[in-house]
């Protein structure tokens, strides 16, 4: 139980983070408690995923696979299109920390000059490919549901 604490802790804000970017994006009153929802299940899930051992590129992925899915069924439950609540739900996963510490690294190795940087070229590397890797598993994990559920109708 006490491990569970701090995960409904780091859930609640992570809610409060896309009811704020939903505010902020205009979206219906009504539909706020399923953007914190999302917000909240999606990013859950990839905290609970990493403690557990699993990459946190492949939980970011878990995690926006989650919010695209529960982005779906709120939008055929309340009427709305599906990324009302799928672009706040993923706001909580979006990798801050990795692309700070990448330009952080690029603007110290413009500092050190050509000698004795490779270290820190390493490093930025590493998180820009990072950062990328976890944008990529959140487009990926957002987009899939909706391609999944779109219903085609046949050209007449």
């Amino acid at each position: 139980m006490s491990e569970l604490l701090p995960l409904l802790g780091n859930a609640f804000w992570a809610a409060v983070a896309a009811a704020g970017f939903a505010t902020l994006f205009n979206v219906p009153r009504r539909a706020l408690p399923g953007c914190a929802i999302a917000g909240a299940v999606g990013y859950g899930l990839r905290t609970l995923l990493v403690e557990w051992g699993v990459m946190l590129e492949l939980a970011t992925l878990v995690g926006a696979l989650v919010v695209g899915f529960l982005g779906e069924f709120l939008a055929r439950r309340w009427q709305t299109p599906a990324a009302v609540f799928t672009v706040p739900g993923v706001i909580p996963l979006v990798p801050g920390s990795f692309a700070f510490r990448a330009l952080i690294g690029l603007i110290q190795i413009t500092d050190l000059g050509t000698f004795g940087g490779t270290p820190v070229l390493v490093e930025a590397a590493v998180n820009a490919v990072r950062t990328g890797l976890i944008l990529a598993a959140i487009a990926a994990g957002t987009a899939a549901p909706s391609l999944l559920f779109q219903r085609r109708r046949p050209v007449v």
